[in-house]
């Protein structure tokens, strides 16, 4: 058989190439993200160009500008009415520009800005060899002990990378809630966690159990992902395709064009009902809900506190988010299902965060397991399946985040000889000491336990409010009673400072730069003004609560 021949052959069998489409992009409707993506890139060039001695003011200059300028960009599509009646999908079916998308990228934008304060403070440890230095350790990629890190540590190296990386972590945290297909979820969801896997190993002091931490985030988060992206595999298999509205036309049982080669398993329940709950699943793990829940104390202890804070309040946000888009707008038609596994996870985990809590003996571990009962009060809202559960869980997560990072931030200014003094006992008599730091404290203690007229408050009484009018008044009381549990270690914690003798070997209070002194101060004042008079951002969050479809 001659050349030619076979050459003809393979031509005539192949099925005519059509035309692949260019991509169209709404960049304007995208610019939030855009804008962070860009910042992260010039922050890897800025690591690769800039002299040593400037990085730290130009990744500052940088993160900062682009944070506002991408708050400024959510700000001018939610007044250009994206939110609302301009609702629509972006990006070719990828990504929804709806009123809870902004609603949520705003609030990760700005916890992220008041999170960068608390990563940029380098006031906090004495000054080591003539230098300032941060809460990251100087040389990432030394042994902990080794001579290349006391080297590094005598340079007065400062890790200016921790930027960049937080700037990724933002940009992939932004298009996760706002995420309309199967695939750009999970893409978004890799792209917000690896950078915060390598920030937690990143500890100046104590590196050996940072490292600890990183590894278990690390592989739990590998483990979470696996099961995400199976369960997306079956639902692509029972629906036939990866964006959310197909798949909620096919539970439905209104699709209209049926993909014939995937004819045969369209339609099958167990696939259904198996890829649902693994997708779930790997959102609860984010979420920090209990039984998925046992990666959240180690990490929250053994990562830098700046990132703690950050992380504790932007995760949670990104992932209420796609949590609430999956349930809301691809799974509405399985909702006699996910309702009573989600009444479990809620009961559970709002009971095991409370209950644990009070065994706790480490302030960040304390914070860890108040968060994963949190978790449990914003699962409430979310079961409640109305415009009112969704407007609640996004006013409570945004009240939620301000009070995490300030309160974080407190306990990075409480220290003694080995760094932050996290262990309870360090902290008696501390309003002795100094009144003022945990006067801030005890407001942020409040605000968690959900004492009126703190943001807590306000987000708790709307979050049960929805779940009450939405059939589930059951577990309301169960949500008051470990409200109650709660309120006890936070205000043993209050006792603890305000009515204890200080001990004479006891930790000091260091005094931040204006950074840590912004971060705290806008946590106060969000927590204050949410609880004083929500009605507002209620509404704001009320006005936002519509999914586009």
């Amino acid at each position: 058989m001659s050349a030619s021949a076979v050459h003809s052959l393979w031509t005539t069998a192949a099925d005519p190439i059509t035309k692949i489409d260019a991509p169209k992009f709404e960049y304007g409707q995208l610019a939030p993200t855009l804008i962070v993506v860009g910042a992260a890139i010039v922050g890897i060039l800025v690591e690769a160009f800039v002299p040593r001695k400037s990085r730290y003011y130009v990744q500052m200059f940088v993160s900062v500008v682009a944070l506002a300028a991408a708050f400024a960009a959510v700000v001018a599509l939610a007044a250009d009415g994206y939110g609302t009646t301009k609702a629509r999908i972006a990006a070719m079916g990828a990504i929804a520009v709806d009123g809870p998308a902004l609603f949520l990228q705003g609030t990760i934008l700005l916890a992220a800005l008041v999170g960068l304060f608390t990563f940029a403070e380098r006031r906090l440890d004495p000054v080591a060899h003539g230098n300032r230095v941060d809460s990251f350790a100087a040389q990432a990629a030394s042994v902990p002990g080794s001579e290349s890190e006391k080297a590094a540590v005598k340079a007065g190296f400062t890790t200016t990378e921790v930027f960049p990386l937080l700037m990724f972590a933002v940009a992939g945290m932004l298009i996760f809630p706002a995420a309309n297909d199967l695939l750009t979820l999970f893409v978004a969801l890799e792209v917000f966690s690896l950078p915060l896997y390598l920030l937690c190993a990143l500890a100046r002091r104590k590196r050996l159990m940072s490292q600890e931490a990183a590894v278990k985030y690390f592989l739990l988060g590998a483990f979470a992902s696996a099961f995400t992206l199976f369960g997306i595999a079956l639902l692509y298999g029972y629906a036939g395709s990866m964006s959310y509205a197909t798949i909620a036309q096919v539970v439905d049982g209104t699709v209209q064009d049926v993909n014939p080669a995937l004819a045969d398993t369209m339609g099958n329940d167990a696939l259904l009902l198996v890829g649902a709950a693994l997708l779930v699943m790997g959102l609860l793990f984010k979420v920090g809900a209990v039984p998925f829940h046992m990666w959240t104390p180690d990490v929250y202890q053994g990562a830098p506190t700046p990132v703690t804070g950050f992380m504790a309040a932007a995760t949670k946000v990104a992932a209420f988010g796609a949590l609430l888009r999956v349930l809301y707008v691809v799974l509405p038609g399985l909702r006699w299902d996910w309702r009573p596994v989600m009444w479990a996870v809620a009961i559970v985990t709002m009971l095991g965060g409370a209950v644990v809590a009070i065994t706790q003996t480490d302030i960040k571990r304390l914070l860890a397991y108040s968060s994963i009962a949190h978790a449990g009060f914003i699962l409430a809202g979310v079961i409640a399946t109305t415009p009112d559960g969704v407007s609640s869980v996004l006013f409570y997560l945004a009240a939620y985040s301000f009070v995490t990072i300030g309160a974080f931030a407190v306990v990075t200014l409480v220290r003694d000889a080995g760094g932050e003094a996290t262990h309870l006992s360090k902290w008696a008599g501390l309003g002795r000491r100094s009144p003022l730091v945990a006067a801030v404290f005890a407001v942020f203690l409040l605000a968690f336990a959900g004492i009126p007229l703190t943001s807590g408050f306000s987000g708790k009484f709307a979050v049960f409010k929805a779940a009450a009018e939405g059939g589930a008044a059951p577990l309301v009381v169960i949500g008051v009673i470990s409200s109650a549990i709660a309120a006890f270690f936070y205000i043993r914690v209050i006792v603890l400072m305000f009515f204890s003798e200080p001990r004479p070997e006891g930790p000091t209070v260091a005094v931040p730069s204006p950074l840590t002194m912004t971060a705290i101060g806008v946590g106060v004042a969000v927590t204050l003004v949410l609880g004083v008079a929500p009605q507002y951002f209620l509404d704001l969050a009320g006005q936002a609560g519509v999914f586009v479809r």
